[in-house]
């Protein structure tokens, strides 16, 4: 499994003026977009969120994102490692997505940016 990159994933009260920030350290425009009551902004290498506290409570458990070429591979590689995928692959705005905990607890989010298929 390749991995492309990593996202870093920070919960943010005020989403507008963390990506005014964001924005001026990253030298990028943000993409923004909601998910689950939660607006996003994707800034660089740096995804924001802000929403209600339960739903943010949930995403903070997440240590950051994994961008894969292709989520169907990662699940193959996490599952066959000893790790437990525990939501996806699933749809997102961007591509598709799952989550995993790996054998030593921890959590990372991998995503892909391929369309699903038909």
């Amino acid at each position: 499994m390749e991995i492309l990159g990593t996202t870093l994933r920070i919960c943010v009260e005020d989403l507008d003026t963390s990506v005014a920030f964001y924005e001026r350290l990253a030298g990028t425009r943000a993409l923004r977009f909601e998910r689950g009551g939660v607006q996003v902004a994707a800034v660089g290498c740096f995804l924001l969120m802000s929403g209600p506290e339960a739903e943010l409570e949930v995403l903070r458990k997440v240590t950051a994102t994994i961008a894969v070429p292709d989520v169907d591979e990662a699940q193959q590689v996490l599952a066959a490692s000893g790790a437990h995928i525990v939501a996806g692959p699933v749809p997102t705005p961007a591509g598709r997505n799952l989550i995993a905990v790996h054998p030593d607890g921890t959590v990372f989010e991998y995503a892909d940016q391929r369309s699903v298929r038909g």
